[in-house]
C-alpha cells in the first residue's frame, strides 16, 4: 500500500554518524494532513485521495473552497494535493507521520524557487574570469566546444566549460 503526506521544508542541518562523518539532512515540518475527498472510479473516473495541508484564514478562501472543506469538518487548507493508490481512508480522517516507520524509503518532491533569467555563473556554476589587469572577460560563458562543427554538441554539460567538473 502506498503512503503519502504533505509537509513544508523548514531548513537544513547535519547529523554525525558514529564513525565521525557528517550527513546533510533536510528538516521537514509535517503537521497532520486531513483527507478532504475520496475520489472513486464511479464518480470521478479514477481512484485517488485528496489531502489538505496547512490551515489558512477564513478570509483568504472563497465560498466554494469553504464548502469543500466543510465536508471534512476542517479549516480551509493552503495546499491541496492528490495521492493515488491509497486505500482505507475516509473524509475527515487525519494522516500523520506515525504511518511511517524507521527505515522506510520515501520519495520526496518539491518546488524550487524561481531565479528568473540568470547568467552562466549562477545558472551553470561556471567560474568567472579575472577582474583586473585589463581583462574584459568577467562573468561571460567560456568556450562551448570546437570551431569546426559550428554548433554546441547535444548533451554538453555546461559545468565543464572552464575545466570545472561537477
Amino acid at each position: 500500500m502506498t503512503k503519502g503526506i504533505l509537509g513544508k521544508k523548514v531548513g537544513m542541518t547535519q547529523i554525525f554518524t558514529e564513525s565521525g562523518e557528517f550527513i546533510p539532512v533536510t528538516v521537514i515540518e509535517a503537521t497532520p494532513n486531513v483527507v478532504l475527498q475520496v475520489k472513486t472510479l464511479e464518480t470521478d473516473g479514477y481512484e485517488a485521495v485528496q489531502v489538505g495541508f496547512d490551515d489558512k484564514r477564513e478570509v483568504l478562501s472563497n465560498k466554494p473552497a469553504k464548502g469543500h472543506v466543510a465536508k471534512a469538518d476542517t479549516a480551509p487548507k493552503r495546499f491541496i494535493r492528490e495521492f493515488k493508490n491509497i486505500e482505507g481512508l475516509e473524509v475527515g480522517q487525519e494522516i500523520t507521520v506515525e504511518q511511517f516507520e524507521a527505515g522506510d524509503v520515501v520519495d520526496v518532491t518539491g518546488t524550487t524557487k524561481g531565479k528568473g533569467f540568470q547568467g552562466a555563473i549562477k545558472r551553470h556554476g561556471q567560474s568567472r574570469g579575472p577582474m583586473a589587469h585589463g581583462s574584459r572577460y568577467h562573468r561571460r560563458p567560456g568556450s562551448m566546444g570546437p570551431v569546426a562543427p559550428n554548433r554546441v554538441f547535444k548533451g554538453k554539460t555546461l559545468l565543464d566549460v572552464w575545466g570545472v567538473t561537477a
